[in-house]
């Protein structure tokens, strides 16, 4: 499979980067041993690049698989932290919970948080340049899906790595229109970034266009890798085979990862509105008459993000 180099990291990437979101508790939900045997047959097929994040719950599957293949890929995380002392217990637990003595990309974990954020994360983004400057943190970035956001990190010199959303429809895309965004993308690819791009399927509203929309995302200029959730040894395999140039309509599997909906229970929704904040494409909408919130499913990126916000565990997976 192709590699590339991130930018001026130094560090080499498969193109194609598994993301460990949808197997965990904020989706699919399931068992470690299972995570851990496809994220090892990931490995073991060549894939050299994983991205996860203190929210998604899912460092010991990794452990575990690293230690099953023995390989020891490049690993990306992030935390939502703001503070330097919460970064620093986010960059500890990866490093406990992964037993690696290093991180290789730690993002500021930011989604829909505006161009304020190195202001509003300036004692996290401090935490993780002092950890790059011990060896612990080999690159720092931001993930984030705000045009503007991501063309300010393509100007500072303490941003590394850039881990934009980007799809065929723009869908979950701030601040600006896909082609905005592609702009945005080269840019940072100019000014020596690594760039990783998410969200290429919209979450999984463009899986029926599969190879449309990869096609369309590795088409833009600038990129080094995609991050791609994966549930299955199936799902890997097809992935694998697209990047290598293999496309097999009539194999593609049921993708069954991004085969789901959220929704909120209204029996158990208090009606706080804590989870409207935690929904980083603003699809969690609320109904002042009923006093409930709701999933607007036309904006709904199927991330999962809100469940683990809601105090009440009114949010579902359905």
């Amino acid at each position: 499979m192709k590699k590339n180099v991130l930018g001026r990291t130094g560090i080499e990437v498969t193109e194609l980067c598994f993301g460990a979101l949808p197997m965990g508790p904020l989706q699919k939900n399931m068992s470690v041993e299972d995570c851990t045997e496809v994220i090892a047959h990931a490995l073991e097929k060549g894939i050299n690049f994983i991205d996860t994040a203190q929210m998604y719950k899912t460092y010991d599957p990794i452990r575990k698989a690293l230690k099953k293949t023995g390989k020891n890929p490049v690993i990306s995380t992030k935390s939502t932290a703001s503070s330097y002392e919460d970064m620093e217990k986010a960059v500890n637990e990866a490093l406990e919970k992964l037993e690696r003595n290093y991180i290789d990309i730690f993002f500021l974990h930011a989604a829909r948080v505006e161009t304020d954020v190195f202001e509003v994360r300036k004692g996290a983004l401090e935490c993780l340049l002092s950890y790059k400057k011990r060896g612990i943190i080999k690159a720092v970035g931001i993930s984030t899906h705000n045009v503007k956001v991501v063309e300010l990190a393509a100007e500072r010199d303490d941003i590394d790595v850039v881990f934009p959303i980007i799809n065929k429809k723009g869908i979950g895309i701030l601040s600006g229109s896909t082609d905005d965004m592609i702009r945005a993308i080269k840019l940072c690819s100019e000014k020596g970034k690594g760039v990783l791009l998410m969200k290429v399927l919209g979450g999984g509203i463009l899986i029926n266009n599969y190879k449309e929309a990869l096609d369309f995302a590795r088409k833009i200029e600038g990129y080094h890798s995609i991050a791609i959730g994966m549930v299955s040894k199936e799902e890997v395999d097809f992935n694998i085979d697209y990047f290598n140039g293999i496309y097999d309509e009539g194999k593609m599997p049921s993708f069954e990862g991004y085969l789901k909906r959220y929704m909120v229970v209204d029996s158990l929704c208090k009606g706080c509105k804590t989870c409207l904040s935690a929904c980083p494409n603003m699809a969690l909408e609320f109904d002042e008459r009923r006093k409930k919130a709701y999933i607007n499913q036309e904006k709904c990126l199927t991330c999962g993000y809100c469940t683990a916000s809601c105090p009440e565990f009114a949010i579902r997976v359905i």
